[in-house]
């Protein structure tokens, strides 16, 4: 068993939350995010994470690290590029959106919100990843996929959130990593 998979198990049995069939991997120095399946690597994909430096503290627009959840699943049915506001679908592709609009890292194609499980940690007042919106979802900026890019979300290409999206469950537990 690899040590990606020996994390998020070790660090779900200590916060005594049962394993999930699909488990996901985030690794922030590789900008990589791995879908392992019964305990096994099913898929690879690249990601960008946050251009600041990973944190957990409101405000920081930093990646948080640790064990998550996928709490909700939003944009079931989407088609690919269609942008999200407030967390819900406006219907129209990122492309149709003036420049000045389509500079920032567009919510696109499908979202996983992301509840942190770790109290004191991603978690509680002021570091809570679900009150701080942090999200897997897609991109307007594929582009710059594979480099730090984004305000702490994780991100993919339009068609990997979706493929990614329907391979998994809500409640699927998420480990996002710095090291």
């Amino acid at each position: 068993m690899d040590t990606q998979i020996q994390k998020i198990i070790q660090k779900s049995e200590q916060l005594s939350i049962p394993g999930t069939r699909e488990l996901i991997y985030v690794s922030i120095p590789e900008q990589k995010l791995y879908l392992y399946r019964e305990n096994e690597l099913h898929k690879t994909y690249t990601v960008s994470t946050s251009l600041k430096p990973p944190s957990e503290v409101e405000d920081s627009f930093g990646t948080p690290r640790g064990l998550h959840r996928v709490e909700m699943k939003i944009g079931e049915n989407e088609k690919a590029g269609i942008v999200f506001i407030g967390r819900v679908s406006t219907e129209k592709y990122f492309w149709e959106y003036p420049d000045e609009i389509q500079e920032k890292n567009l919510i696109t194609s499908r979202i996983l919100w992301l509840k942190g499980l770790e109290p004191g940690k991603n978690s509680g007042d002021g570091i809570d990843s679900f009150a701080r919106y942090i999200y897997i979802h897609g991109t307007n900026h594929e582009e710059k996929l594979g480099t730090p890019a984004t305000a702490g979300c994780v991100v993919l290409s339009n068609e990997d959130v979706i493929r990614l999206y329907d391979q998994m469950p809500g409640g699927t537990l998420v480990y996002i990593d710095d090291e």
